[in-house]
């Protein structure tokens, strides 16, 4: 009981230590309240007491309107890959403008962004637009039941694939409503019997190659190469999501582990960290939309080739985010993840990182992390401590602890971070052990 007061005392007063620093967040909030329900209109964003208000961004920084400048690591989530002020996607955006925006027709660069997008991806060998990650996913598990004439669907219990695709503790009431099966994640011989024992009417899986939404957790190779097999087997369609996975490699985390799917959907930085979405695959998948053919499946969106997102995009992949730059980003996730992993271990307490490459987040607990229930037993209210404390000392992350570095955060910003790292779990450590 004394070591939940202390928890309670500590977390009281990093909550009234941010609400007394940040007065113009606070009104902020208070009259968006009077508009939107929470003041909110993107749940993930929201934390207690309030969420602070971002003014600008400049490079890897974020300025709060109460003159807070912090350190950047959460990346938007993963869309956010180039920084705030990347001037070639700047430049890109401005010749668009320049050219005039919504015109209603073919422009010279979709096909462009279609051609490196599907160069690059492999199982992508054609490609449609959409405006987020979440269209795109529910373009891909329809085109897969149109395809297959079969009606369910595999998610992984846990799994996020956008607003009406999010599969915590199983789903939500306003999923999109789609007959599911319900697997779960690494757990390769009970996912293989569920896949074999609904073959005849299953017409797709759906899978994120690394769990972004549920805790950065990566998925075992034999795990992918067994939905591979067992879909191949079955006749049904392997759908990866890498809307956020993407950024793991140069051809994305299919390219990381070696197993390619039949479907794969893309968001977030291929945009160049604008509105956007993709899905694309085989082509006897995909050639369902050529409306050349009589009975094409229509596909509408009235932003899905928009001139500003295209011709960012092709700056992104063509003259950004080459191979080296992919490989040395990635390379510098693994290096901090193993660096924050040995600052605890050093100490002794139950708090990690998980993920790979870029994309990674933080844990308060120990133990091995391969499904999104062994997190269950992790302590939300010292995340959330946590959370606050990098606040204040500078450095933005998600209250979930989830970070995607992005290519402007250089390794002397890290080390900065590391640093600061250690720094509370030196202040805070006796707590976290306790705890």
């Amino acid at each position: 009981m004394n070591t939940l007061n202390t928890l309670d005392t500590a977390l009281a007063q990093a909550r009234q230590n941010y609400i007394d620093k940040r007065p113009e967040s606070l009104a902020t909030f208070e009259n968006a309240t009077r508009y939107m329900p929470g003041g909110n209109t993107r749940t993930v964003l929201f934390h207690e007491p309030f969420p602070f208000r971002a003014a600008r961004g400049e490079g890897a920084e974020l300025i709060d309107v109460d003159g807070h400048r912090y350190l950047n690591l959460l990346g938007e989530y993963t869309a956010g890959l180039f920084g705030h002020t990347h001037p070639v996607i700047r430049a890109a955006v401005e010749r668009a403008l320049d050219d005039g925006v919504n015109l209603g027709a073919h422009n010279r660069y979709e096909p462009q962004l279609a051609e490196l997008v599907c160069a690059r991806f492999p199982s992508m060998q054609r490609v449609r637009f959409t405006n987020s990650g979440t269209e795109a996913n529910l373009m891909a598990i329809s085109s897969a039941r149109v395809h297959t004439g079969r009606e369910k669907i595999l998610v992984f219990d846990g799994g996020y694939h956008g607003g009406l695709l999010y599969f915590a503790h199983g789903g939500i009431a306003i999923n999109a409503p789609f007959p599911y099966l319900l697997g779960e994640y690494n757990a390769t011989e009970t996912t293989r019997a569920l896949i074999r024992d609904n073959a005849d009417r299953l017409a797709c899986v759906l899978v994120e190659p690394l769990m972004g939404a549920a805790g950065c957790i990566p998925a075992d190779k034999e795990f992918l190469g067994m939905l591979r097999e067992e879909t191949a087997r079955a006749g049904a369609v392997l759908i990866f999501d890498e809307v956020m996975t993407s950024r793991l490699a140069y051809g994305g985390a299919q390219q990381l582990l070696e197993v390619t799917p039949d479907m794969t959907t893309l968001g977030k930085y291929v945009g160049g960290g604008m509105s956007f979405g993709a899905f694309g695959g085989l082509q006897r998948i995909m050639d369902l939309y050529d409306p050349r053919k009589p009975d094409a499946l229509p596909h509408a969106g009235t932003f899905n080739n928009n001139t500003l997102t295209m011709a960012a995009g092709c700056a992104a992949l063509r003259d950004i985010y080459t191979q080296d730059a992919a490989e040395a980003l990635n390379a510098r996730g693994d290096r901090l993840r193993k660096q924050l992993n040995a600052i605890a271990r050093t100490r002794g307490l139950p708090v990690q990182f998980t993920g790979r490459g870029s994309m990674m987040n933080l844990h308060t607990l120990s133990g091995e992390v391969r499904h999104p229930a062994d997190l269950d037993a992790a302590n939300d209210a010292l995340k959330e401590l946590l959370f606050l404390d990098f606040l204040d000392a500078g450095y933005y992350l998600a209250r979930r602890g989830f970070i995607a570095l992005s290519l402007v955060v250089d390794d002397a910003r890290l080390q900065g971070f590391a640093e600061c790292y250690s720094e509370l779990l030196d202040k805070r450590g006796a707590l976290i052990a306790a705890v």
